[in-house]
């Protein structure tokens, strides 16, 4: 078996530009993912905030390539593959391994709801075993607020104990402190433990976690990393309640179209601000009160610049 570092730290769901034809634009999105990296915060592009699941598989293979093409660090990388068909996520899974990625974060098939851990394993186990390489590295992805289609910790035991070398971790973006703080007490060998929000990033790291993956890293990248970095310094609770309150503040308005407007504004570039149907943009008026309350908390992005 090959000797594969795990990945650790703050990641992001990297928000996904697209044109005024509303396809991807790859140029934005190398620039941006790159400014990220500067902020030490690892790509987890094709996430839920990404709007993943509003782009095919063709799209995020040609994206995905276009960022390796860009010369950005694939140890750096964990694309969302898992789709609801069972080919899409395996093409898109041995296309992330084939370019060198760290690892994918893998959704469970989300369309049928009350399907059983043995369906949902042999899901998994499939992808396994018809990618047949030893270097796949997979996330497991719970979020159940958003998929309806849960990971017991049965299940992932199950996958932990038949593919321990190919099941790393987990990101658990359920919102129930319970539940991650249960995954990080069965102890699993070398399984990572990421919180889906770094408003448990501390309680985390104390009980032994990796890190996080935020849709607030796209935009408060430097200072949530610097947490993970000094988690058990004095400072600690402070850094966290601080960007607690900057999560607060992007929580008022639709995370994804925040996110866009918030990368707009440092950016001067309207661009960044278009979502694809069936979201809708924020409103001018909500953006800008958006700006406004950053603002009043001091909130910057140092370093980005428009394209």
């Amino acid at each position: 078996m090959p000797n594969i570092e795990r990945l650790r730290g703050v990641l992001t769901p990297v928000i996904t530009p697209f044109d005024d034809a509303l396809l991807p634009d790859a140029g934005r999105l190398v620039d941006q993912c790159r400014w990220l990296l500067s902020q030490d915060v690892g790509l987890a592009v094709f996430g839920t905030n990404s709007e993943a699941n509003s782009m095919s598989v063709g799209e995020k293979i040609d994206l995905l390539d276009a960022l390796v093409d860009a010369g950005l660090d694939t140890s750096r990388m964990m694309p969302g593959t898992g789709c609801c068909a069972l080919t899409d996520s395996l093409r898109l899974t041995r296309h992330a391994v084939s370019l060198g990625c760290a690892g994918v974060l893998m959704l469970p098939p989300f369309y049928y709801k009350d399907v059983s851990d043995d369906g949902l394993y042999r899901s998994y186990a499939e992808i396994i075993e018809r990618t047949g390489d030893a270097a796949l590295q997979i996330y497991l992805y719970h979020i159940p607020p958003i998929a309806n289609v849960g990971l017991s910790l049965d299940l992932i035991e199950r996958l932990v104990r038949a593919y321990p070398h190919n099941i790393a971790g987990i990101k658990d973006s359920s919102g129930d402190w319970n539940n991650t703080a249960a995954m990080l007490e069965r102890g699993w060998d070398d399984f990572r433990v990421f919180a889906g929000s770094e408003s448990f990033l501390l309680r985390v790291m104390q009980g032994g976690g990796a890190g996080c993956i935020s849709a607030t890293a796209n935009v408060n990248p430097a200072a949530i990393s610097r947490l993970w970095n000094s988690w058990n310094e004095p400072t600690a609770t402070r850094q966290q309640q601080d960007l607690d309150g900057i999560r607060a503040i992007v929580q008022e308005y639709p995370m994804i179209p925040a996110l866009k407007a918030i990368v707009a504004s440092f950016r001067d570039d309207r661009c960044w601000r278009t979502v694809r149907p069936p979201l809708v943009n924020l409103p001018d008026d909500a953006a800008a009160r958006l700006m406004e309350q950053l603002g009043e908390k001091g909130f910057d992005m140092p370093g980005l610049a428009r394209q």
